[in-house]
């Protein structure tokens, strides 16, 4: 004890000394309890839909604002076609479409079973649930509502038909499988990049690397370039398991998911090299990279729909780029959708691959300090 007592108070002294690891291991937990426990909710509600009303009339208006007051569905939309509401659930602008026949009164008027349509975009097996039971209380509700007002009446009143698209199976795999590429991606390319700069310096190679005439940029590069191949490699792998094991459907075109996985991996890895402009130590660049890497996995969609968290923090999952990259897998893979829909997605990537790497270049100086 005599010699464990003073080996105890140093300890405390050299974590009272490295204050920011200190402040991690404090302030993270604190941080994401916060965060998360008010973002993360099951409860599903306002799934974005679009309405082909083909009656436009009071009695389809009606209806509609029944599918609104549920909770359940946020009407973002008129579409005045099939065409169009396929194009919106394909882009992601809308994950439900509600369809009104145009004989919609006059079935009901004659008695007989007016039927409403919903499409639901099933490639999120949680939201698609939670239209499912929506659409089938509407339809429970506004048949005891006719009946008890029309005795008479002997068929039920409205039939709502809800179509899963996508994923009509409402198979988890389908959905999980194409996020595991992105999150799998994100958590080696973050971390092994954040270790880059704070291992030249405990080693002493940074030393090395100062005194050479390479520029700034050109080490960042330099840094990052063989870990792009690793990543592609990784998706590969990913890929191939999810089609083979799981059975996930692979329908859209490859190469361009792969042309915009290029952009996501030198996003990641760009990130990992800010995040290693900001340490001391590997330890340090470790605690900050889990730091950034919780963030992704609960609010980008990968586990938990956006749509279902507060407007705050649906905000806050808008600048990560796994958010984006997630909405581009399982659109080319599940829905086979092309540039056309993708390209706010790839844009946006974009904008983050070239920023990231601006901001690593800027905030690394060939110094030992």
């Amino acid at each position: 004890m005599k010699r464990f007592g003073p080996m105890f108070r140093k300890e405390f002294v050299q974590m009272r000394r490295d204050r920011l690891t200190l402040g991690i291991m404090v302030g993270i937990p604190v941080i994401q309890l916060l965060l998360f426990g008010f973002a993360i909710q099951t409860d599903v509600r306002n799934i974005p839909t679009v309405v082909l009303d083909q009656s436009r009339t009071p009695e389809s208006r009606d209806v509609i604002a029944a599918f609104q007051n549920t909770g359940n569905f946020r009407i973002v939309g008129q579409v005045n076609g099939r065409p169009e509401l396929d194009a919106a659930l394909a882009r992601g602008v809308a994950q439900a479409g509600i369809v009104v026949p145009e004989d919609y009164p006059r079935e009901l008027a004659r008695g007989t079973t007016a039927t409403i349509q919903v499409i639901v975009d099933a490639s999120d097996p949680l939201s698609s649930q939670a239209a499912l039971a929506a659409a089938a209380g509407v339809a429970q509700i506004r048949n005891l509502a006719i009946l008890s007002a029309a005795a008479g009446h002997r068929t039920l009143p409205v039939e709502v038909r809800v179509r899963p698209r996508y994923n009509p199976g409402l198979r988890s795999p389908n959905y999980i499988v194409p996020g595991l590429v992105g999150v799998i991606l994100t958590i080696t390319m973050v971390l092994v990049t954040s270790m880059a700069i704070v291992r030249e310096r405990e080693r002493g190679t940074l030393e090395q690397l100062i005194v050479t005439p390479i520029t700034r940029t050109e080490l960042m590069l330099g840094k990052i370039a063989p870990y792009v191949g690793v990543g592609l490699v990784q998706m590969t792998t990913v890929l191939l398991l999810g089609r083979f094991v799981f059975d996930v459907p692979l329908t859209g075109n490859v190469p361009l998911l792969y042309g915009i996985a290029l952009l996501f991996v030198v996003a990641s890895l760009a990130l990992g090299l800010f995040v290693s402009t900001l340490v001391r130590t590997q330890q340090q660049a470790m605690q900050a990279s889990f730091f950034f890497v919780l963030p992704n996995i609960l609010l980008s969609g990968f586990m938990f729909p956006r749509q279902a968290m507060p407007v705050v923090f649906q905000w806050l999952g808008a600048l990560l780029p796994l958010t984006h990259f997630l909405q581009v897998l399982r659109g080319i893979l599940l829905k086979g959708v092309g540039i056309a829909e993708l390209w706010p997605q790839v844009g946006i990537l974009a904008v983050f691959a070239a920023g990231l790497i601006v901001l690593a270049v800027r905030r690394f100086h060939k110094t030992l300090d």
